[in-house]
């Protein structure tokens, strides 16, 4: 995705853009192997779609047409916070939830019609090609699937090859300062099934969203898709494996706080095979505080920070970095690696605080913790508190977690007073206080129209 997003904005101003792909691409919407994540959950958050649709007008109307489920950002997700159940209320921002290869493939399309990009797909980067003195790039070597090696000439290559991004190491070899890695190890590990489920399984919701918090460090999601299908994704952290057989898999999303995610699922019939994925760490690459880099190389998405995925940020940060090159294209040169990669930092700043700071609320997580991080690892669970029953909070909550507002925006005076009013409510019911119907009563469908 990020490539694809930089191949969009680089079409502006080069000539001829090439995205060198080593999958072979499928020609519609498919699971590919360079995208295992693709198995799972995915939300394009609020901000990513916004930009999505700056980059290609009409796009996302396109994925909502093309069965991609769709609903408010409060009011069409049912959100489980810190053992409590967010209430709920439409507060007009849409947010979609298509399976990655819907989006991918629309994305893809989309750039494969722009005149001057070409895409070369089964070929892998073996490394950069240089001037002798390593002071710039000049192009990439790649490798086809006979083995030969041939070098692909560029004015600039930006490396968008994700977490296995191999920039470091190159450096290293061409005499340069790898850049420091900043890492928040959650030892997360996700395994998700297709079901097929009667309609109105999830009411009017289209996203059910249990999470994590401290002493429960499980977390669920139950999401409408394209082709009348639901994907269930469960998650642990710091090494907790959900079971991909289907009793446990069922068992585990029994043991959840609210039980909603396991009444839906329980009489589904699962739709082929169970798939996982591990996430061992935030790594974020300080790829601006180097005071040396060779000139025409340009590293984006995950190849400069990589967030937790359960906060489903990714994506979104991988536009919002490729709508900021544009925005220094524009100006009608080339920018300087430091002013690059301070641009990038700027964008990658509030969702790395958002993922590793919530993250390292659990007392298990090994990192860093200022006191502007305690500060708000002991507040958020109080407005998750005051936000079952205040849609007000729950809708500054979700702005911040969709990169639509910045997180000090929760502490506000009017909001902090707000949390602090509904004190007595939050020591009442606590995180993981619940209240469950019987176990052979239906959970109640919502009574709210959908979202438009």
């Amino acid at each position: 995705m990020a490539g694809l997003l930089t191949a969009r904005v680089l079409a502006e101003s080069f000539e001829r853009v090439t995205i060198v792909e080593r999958d072979r691409l499928p020609p519609g919407v498919a699971q590919r192997r360079g995208a295992p994540q693709g198995h799972h959950i995915h939300a394009l958050l609020a901000r990513g779609a916004q930009v999505l649709d700056e980059l290609f007008p009409g796009l996302t109307a396109e994925i909502i047409a093309d069965g991609a489920p769709a609903g408010d950002l409060l009011g069409g997700i049912r959100w489980f916070l810190s053992g409590h159940r967010i209430k709920q209320a439409d507060i007009g921002q849409p947010v979609l939830f298509p399976s990655r290869p819907l989006l991918e493939s629309a994305v893809r399309n989309r750039v494969r019609a722009l005149p001057n990009v070409r895409v070369a797909d089964g070929l892998d980067v073996v490394e950069p090609s240089t001037t002798a003195d390593r002071r710039a790039v000049t192009g990439v070597r790649v490798r086809g699937d006979d083995g030969d090696i041939t070098v692909i000439g560029a004015d600039l290559v930006v490396d968008a090859t994700g977490r296995g991004s191999r920039t470091p190491l190159w450096l290293e070899s061409w005499g340069y300062p790898r850049p420091q890695a900043d890492k928040v190890h959650i030892g997360v590990c996700y395994a998700s099934r297709a079901y097929r489920l009667p309609p109105g399984a999830l009411g009017s919701d289209a996203l059910m969203l249990h999470s994590w918090h401290p002493g429960q460090p499980r977390a669920a999601g139950l999401v409408a898709q394209e082709g009348d299908r639901y994907l269930a994704t469960q998650v642990g952290m710091l090494g907790d494996q959900p079971p991909t057989e289907l009793d446990g898999f069922l068992a585990f999303a029994r043991s959840l706080p609210f039980d909603d995610i396991y009444r839906a699922i329980r009489d589904g019939e699962p739709l082929g095979k169970p798939a996982t994925f591990q996430y061992p760490a935030n790594v974020r690459h300080r790829y601006e505080r180097l005071s040396r880099f060779p000139a025409g190389l340009f590293v984006i998405g995950d190849a400069v920070c990589g967030f937790n995925p359960i906060y489903g940020q990714g994506m979104t940060v991988a536009a919002l970095q490729a709508a900021a090159f544009g925005d220094l294209l524009a100006e009608g040169r080339l920018p300087t690696s430091r002013r690059y990669f301070q641009a990038m930092a700027k964008v990658v700043d509030v969702p790395w605080e958002i993922a590793t700071g919530s993250d390292l609320a659990f007392p298990e997580v090994r990192g860093r913790r200022t006191a502007r991080t305690r500060m708000v690892n002991a507040y958020l669970p109080r407005l998750h508190a005051a936000a079952a029953t205040d849609p007000s909070l729950g809708a500054a909550f979700v702005r911040v977690t969709g990169l639509l507002a910045a997180p000090t925006s929760l502490l506000r005076p009017d909001r902090v007073l707000r949390v602090l009013l509904s004190r007595h409510g939050a020591a009442s019911h606590g995180a993981g206080s619940v209240v469950r119907p019987p176990a052979d009563q239906p959970a109640a469908p919502s009574s709210r129209r959908p979202a438009a």
